[in-house]
C-alpha cells in the first residue's frame, strides 16, 4: 500500500469514527428508550403448552395434546426477542446530488448508522442491500460492533457498478431472500417514480409489506421540489446522463417542475398507504432526527 492509499485509509477511519459517534448519540435520541415498540419485525415463537383458560384464544388450542389428556391445552406464544433488521440502500447515482452542507448520500448513511447501532444496542441482527437497478452488495444480517463498522464502511465508500435505480428489484429480491419477517427501511430518493407513467415498484411493495414491516425513508435534496430564477441552467440527469438545458426565467417552467415533484410525491404516499408502509421525508437541508423522531412515536 502507498503512501496516498495510506492517507486515503486513516481519513476513511476518522470519518467512520465520526459517523460511529453521532449515530450513537442520536440513537438514544430518536428512540429513547422506546426502540422495541417502533419495530413491528419480530415473530413469535412458540413458548408452551399449557390448560386453557377462560378468555384464551380458541384459535391456540392444541387438539393433539387435548385429546390425549382429555383437557383443553393452549399453545402459549410469545414475541421473539431478537429481531432482524435489514438496510435497503439506494446508491444509484441520483445520491451523489446536493445542494445544502450535506448530499443525499451523506443522510442515507446517517440514518443508516443512527439505525444499525440502534439494532445492535438491542442485540439485534442487521443486514443491508446496497442497491442500484440491480442488487450491488448484500451483507447477510449479522450482530456486533466489526459487523456494523464493515456496514457503515461500505456505506461511505462503496463505488456501484450501475447508474441507474430500480426499487421494485430491490424489493423483490428482499421478499426472496429474507425468509423471516423483518423490519425492513428503504433509503431512496425513489427517483424512479415517474408521474405519468405511474408506480413500477408498487406491487413489488405490496407484496415485500405483505412478509416484512417495510418502512420508506425517502430522502430529498430541496432543488428537486422547485426550481429557482436563475435564467438559462444546464441539467444533467445523474442516472441517464441526460443533459437538457433548462430556461428557470420563464414561470411556466417553474411551475410544470414543482407540479412535476408533487406528482411523483403523491404517487409514491398513495403506493405507501395502500401496502400499509409507513414512509418519512429527510430534507438534505433539515435535520432528519425531528421526521425520524416523528416516525417512530407514529409506529410506537
Amino acid at each position: 500500500m502507498n503512501r496516498a492509499d495510506n492517507e486515503e485509509s486513516r481519513e476513511l477511519l476518522r470519518r467512520l469514527r465520526r459517523v460511529e459517534i453521532r449515530a450513537r448519540g442520536l440513537s438514544h435520541q430518536i428512540f429513547a428508550g422506546e426502540y422495541h415498540s417502533a419495530f413491528k419485525g419480530q415473530g413469535m415463537a412458540f413458548s408452551e403448552v399449557r390448560e386453557y383458560r377462560y378468555g384464551d384464544d380458541v384459535r391456540n388450542i392444541d387438539w393433539n395434546v387435548t385429546a390425549r389428556l382429555t383437557i383443553p391445552h393452549m399453545k402459549v406464544f410469545e414475541e421473539e426477542r431478537e429481531q432482524t433488521v435489514m438496510l435497503m440502500v439506494d446508491v444509484s447515482e441520483s445520491r451523489q446530488f446536493g445542494t445544502c452542507k450535506l448530499s443525499k448520500k451523506n443522510v442515507m448513511t446517517e440514518v443508516a448508522a443512527v439505525l444499525a447501532f440502534s439494532a445492535i444496542q438491542n442485540n439485534d441482527k442487521i443486514g443491508v442491500v446496497l442497491f442500484s437497478d440491480r442488487v450491488e452488495l448484500f451483507i447477510p444480517p449479522k450482530k456486533g460492533r466489526k459487523h456494523i463498522l464493515r456496514v457503515i464502511r461500505d456505506l461511505m465508500s462503496f463505488t456501484p457498478e450501475r447508474r441507474q435505480t430500480d426499487v421494485g428489484m430491490a424489493l423483490r429480491y428482499l421478499t426472496n431472500a429474507i425468509k423471516k419477517r423483518c423490519t425492513a427501511f428503504v433509503l431512496s430518493d425513489f427517483i424512479d417514480v415517474d408521474a405519468n407513467g405511474g408506480m413500477r415498484f408498487e406491487g413489488a411493495l405490496r407484496i415485500a409489506s405483505s412478509r416484512h414491516d417495510v418502512v420508506a425513508l425517502q430522502v430529498y435534496d430541496p432543488r428537486e421540489t422547485e426550481l429557482p430564477n436563475v435564467g438559462n441552467v444546464r441539467m444533467v440527469d445523474g442516472e441517464t446522463g441526460e443533459t437538457l438545458w433548462v430556461n428557470t426565467a420563464r414561470p411556466s417552467v417553474r411551475a410544470a417542475y414543482a407540479e412535476e415533484w408533487v406528482a411523483r410525491e403523491q404517487l409514491l404516499k398513495r403506493a405507501c398507504s395502500k401496502a400499509g408502509v409507513d414512509m418519512a421525508m429527510l430534507s438534505t437541508a433539515e435535520d432528519y432526527v425531528l421526521p425520524l423522531i416523528q416516525l417512530f412515536k407514529r409506529r410506537g
